[in-house]
This record gives structure tokens, C-alpha cells and sequence, in this order.
């Protein structure tokens, strides 16, 4: 009889540390508030809003990346950046990012970013390219969020810049190790 009560206890208890470790694996809702604010300084009104819906949307990321970007367009565009990718167990990787882009696009703008990282297995999984749609709206200031998706690695790209810039367009974004001017 003994048995019987001690084989779900131990199911039980698998599951439970296994939601406790999961949970520590993820950056909480306030916490990414506190930092993304801390990271973009002033200018952030409406950033709590827009980390809600993703947050409603994907859930806790677990990684983040914070880094600088510049692009511009005139129907054809492009875009680099550069910056830390930091995982809840505390690992840094410099990263960098290009991407190409076509569509309906005008102007240039530069940017802070702060990224959400979804779903990301191990660091090495998120050098690839990543396909995006993108709307922008700069007129000297402005924070715009989009998400990017491979595979089941979600990025959620949060931009607040400064700059001219309107458009759609369509691209992707390229994640490398090495710095590259090229953005194919």
C-alpha cells in the first residue's frame, strides 16, 4: 500500500520543482518594466502598456537583449545593430544584427533596443535570420514594438528612437557573432 501513495507523490513533486525551475529560467513582467525603463531612460511613456500586451501575448521570455540600431529607407532599406544578449542564468553574448528590407519606407532613424527573447534553447539558436514586418512611425521621437519569429524562438523587438522615418516594409533580420556591414 505504501507504494501506491508513493509513486504520485514523487509525480507530484517532479512537477512542482519542475514549475519552480521553469518559472527561474524567465524574467517576471515588473522586472523587465524596471529594467527596460531603467535601459531607455527618458521617453518612456507607454512603455509599461506595450511590455503588458507582449508579456499577454508570449508570456515570461527567457533572455533578453539590449543594444543600439540605425537604419534607413527609401523603398529599399536597411538596418545594423549591436548589442548584449543577457539569459536569465546570467550568460552575456555580444551580438549583432543586419537586415535588408523593401516596401513603402522613408527616411532614417536611430534606435535603442530592448528585446524579448522567447523560447530560446541555448545561445547558439539565435544566430539565423529571422523574418520581419515592420511599421514605423518616427517623427523626432517614438517607442515601437514587432515580433520576429523562426522556428518557435519569438523576438520581441521594443525601439524607441529618434529620427524621420514612416513605412511599412518587409525584410528580415540577420543575427550574427561578427560585426558585417553586409546586410544580406
Amino acid at each position: 500500500m505504501r507504494g501506491l501513495f508513493s509513486a504520485p507523490l514523487m509525480i507530484l513533486l517532479l512537477s512542482v520543482t519542475q514549475l519552480i525551475y521553469a518559472e527561474d529560467e524567465s524574467y517576471k513582467q515588473d522586472t523587465v518594466i524596471d529594467d527596460a525603463a531603467e535601459f531607455f531612460g527618458t521617453g518612456t511613456e507607454g512603455l509599461g502598456e506595450v511590455v503588458e500586451k507582449i508579456f499577454k501575448d508570449h508570456g515570461q521570455p527567457n533572455a533578453i537583449i539590449k543594444g543600439e540600431e540605425a537604419s534607413g529607407a527609401l523603398g529599399v532599406g536597411a538596418r545594423y545593430g549591436n548589442g548584449t544578449l543577457t539569459t536569465k542564468d546570467g550568460v552575456n553574448t555580444e551580438v549583432h544584427w543586419t537586415g535588408p528590407s523593401i516596401g513603402f519606407d522613408a527616411g532614417a532613424n536611430a534606435s535603442k533596443v530592448y528585446v524579448l527573447v522567447y523560447h530560446l534553447p541555448n545561445t547558439d539558436a539565435l544566430f539565423q535570420r529571422f523574418p520581419a514586418i515592420d511599421g514605423s512611425l518616427y517623427f523626432i521621437g517614438g517607442i515601437s514594438a514587432n515580433y520576429h519569429q523562426s522556428d518557435n524562438i519569438i523576438l520581441a523587438p521594443m525601439r524607441l528612437g529618434a529620427g524621420l522615418r514612416a513605412g511599412v516594409n518587409v525584410g528580415y533580420m540577420k543575427y550574427t557573432r561578427e560585426k558585417t556591414w553586409n546586410p544580406f
